[in-house]
């Protein structure tokens, strides 16, 4: 692959930008249309967590062997293969047919979802990588994350928007945006080297299953107890699968992953860094958003608004992160952004009891700015550490490690969270005169969709307002329990790339000969 810059790269990058997308809206986009889809199809509440967790589920299976296919078989054919797969199920999941076979259908194509999103991304960010020189990357990730990353916030916005006309228009939105993609691919013509190599369907199978029965049981702890013999068997499981597969990886020829990529202490430690972040980062909209939404009592489009001020602070840091990577290195933006995130998610903690916004908006653009700095920088540089033709495999590995982080967050900061505020609920509602089984019947309706303090406000009269008080309250109290945490795991986030974050600016990494796995590339038009 050429290591000039592309001569289209700003349409490159903005049809990278349309491709992934519609991955990033839908992270948060499908949940706040749930309630409207269990009733208009009879879902029941297993099904309903399956439609959310199912499109998860397939993209952490299947980042690595998306970002290795498009290595092999090129990565513009990757993209456009994603966008196709991803737009066509959209479509087929909005036209979700009533009855019998309604549960089955939009599960399916939930998971198919998640097959082209994991084909995608990888493939995506490798792409856009690739199209620049390395002094320029900086500047170009900082757009690619800014505004993708902003758009996992309109997701609430959009969907709440979108389900005052039909739940279905979620999916469909999807369509218009893919067809821009595709046509701007065509117009930029990204580059599209093959680097022919066997695939190693082992090792594919092997991470699939590993990576699919660990996230598999870290979503479904806090339903079946961390202590479950469920739980403890699928995370195990899943682990020693993913133990055999290190082990094939470092004893075969040609891998599906070059793990000995880890020896190389930058790429090592921006992993780790990325993964610290990914507990706090995507797990912050799920947190962030039921408690605009519980404790403030925002709807949900007011809660995307919320959200849309982390991106404030977001979005203009990435800008600062990406011009400090291209002219000093990753290791300043990183250690200040990590720096400034735990400070800003422990001041934003502390104001959570407050029930003001106008109390918090600084923190949470203060928190955005630590987060922004760190995302791109980071990943860019753990990205440059890999030859040109094993880009698409390097972001494979990224990308999971970040999803993976994100999933043990969830589960982890979810439970907290959950076991936090039903003990808070019994003693403010216990306070009261409220009985100890109907304070935990609240708690179990907010864990599960968000409601439950609302009816007690419906029922009207001081009486009815102290109790929703007293569960606004309860839960602005649980929420800052797990923003502290985001705030000490950001800390130790800080400490790491401090202590074993190398310094000093990239260089490009030459392309390793046939001894060391590299293979010729195939130009194709």
């Amino acid at each position: 692959m050429t290591l000039e810059a592309h001569p289209n790269r700003g349409l490159v990058l903005a049809a990278m930008v349309f491709a992934v997308a519609m991955t990033f809206i839908d992270q948060t986009i499908v949940a706040i249309a749930a309630p409207q889809l269990q009733n208009d199809l009879s879902l029941s509440s297993t099904g309903v967590q399956w439609i959310i967790n199912g499109y998860l589920l397939a993209l952490a299976a299947l980042f690595a062997l998306g970002g290795r296919l498009a290595d092999i078989v090129g990565h513009r054919t990757m993209v456009v293969t994603g966008v196709i797969v991803f737009a066509t199920s959209s479509a087929l999941c909005g036209a979700t047919p009533t009855g019998g076979i309604a549960e089955a259908w939009i599960i399916f194509f939930r998971v198919v979802q998640g097959v082209g999103a994991a084909l995608m991304f990888p493939a995506a960010l490798a792409i856009v990588i690739a199209s620049y020189p390395l002094g320029e990357r900086g500047k170009a990730m900082a757009i690619f994350f800014g505004i993708a990353g902003g758009l996992t916030s309109i997701g609430p916005i959009a969907g709440g928007y979108l389900t005052e006309w039909t739940w279905r228009a979620i999916f469909w939105v999807n369509i218009p945006v893919a067809i821009t993609a595709l046509v701007l691919i065509a117009i930029s013509k990204p580059e599209n080297e093959k680097h022919p190599a066997p695939l190693d369907y082992r090792g594919a199978v092997l991470v699939a299953g590993g990576m699919g029965l660990a996230v598999f049981g870290l979503q479904q702890a806090s339903e079946w107890g961390w202590g479950s013999v469920e739980t403890i068997s699928c995370l195990a499981a899943g682990l020693i699968i993913l133990v055999a597969f290190v082990v094939l990886e470092l004893r075969i020829p040609e891998p599906l992953l070059r793990l000995r990529i880890f020896e190389d202490r930058r790429f090592a430690m921006q992993n780790i860094v990325l993964f610290l972040l990914m507990i706090c980062f995507i797990p912050l909209f799920f947190f962030a958003s039921t408690y605009a939404q519980i404790s403030l009592g925002n709807s949900a489009s007011e809660a995307g608004i919320y959200l849309l001020t982390f991106f404030a602070g977001f979005a203009v840091a990435a800008q600062i992160g990406g011009r400090i990577l291209d002219e000093r290195g990753a290791r300043p933006a990183v250690v200040a952004g990590c720096a400034i995130a735990a400070a800003g998610f422990f001041l934003w903690a502390r104001k959570l009891p407050g029930l003001e916004y106008s109390s918090q908006w600084l923190y949470i653009v203060i928190a955005g700015a630590g987060v922004g700095l760190i995302l791109g920088p980071s990943n860019t540089d753990a990205v440059n550490r890999a030859p040109a033709s094993r880009y698409g495999e390097a972001t494979g590995i990224t990308q999971t490690v970040r999803n993976f982080g994100s999933s043990i967050g969830l589960a982890v900061l979810g439970t907290v969270l959950i076991f936090q505020n039903k003990s808070n609920l019994e003693s403010s509602l216990g306070a009261l005169g409220l009985p100890k089984a109907r304070a935990d019947q609240i708690a179990d309706s907010i864990s599960q969709n968000t409601s439950g303090g609302g009816s007690l406000g419906a029922r009207g009269g001081k009486r009815a307002q102290e109790f929703l008080d007293a569960v606004q309250h309860s839960y602005a109290l649980s929420s800052r329990t797990i923003f502290y945490a985001m705030a000490g795991v950001m800390a130790v986030c800080f400490v790491v790339a401090l202590v074993a974050l190398p310094g000093g600016r990239m260089e490009e990494i030459p392309e390793a000969g046939p001894a060391d796995g590299g293979q010729p590339a195939i130009p194709t038009p």
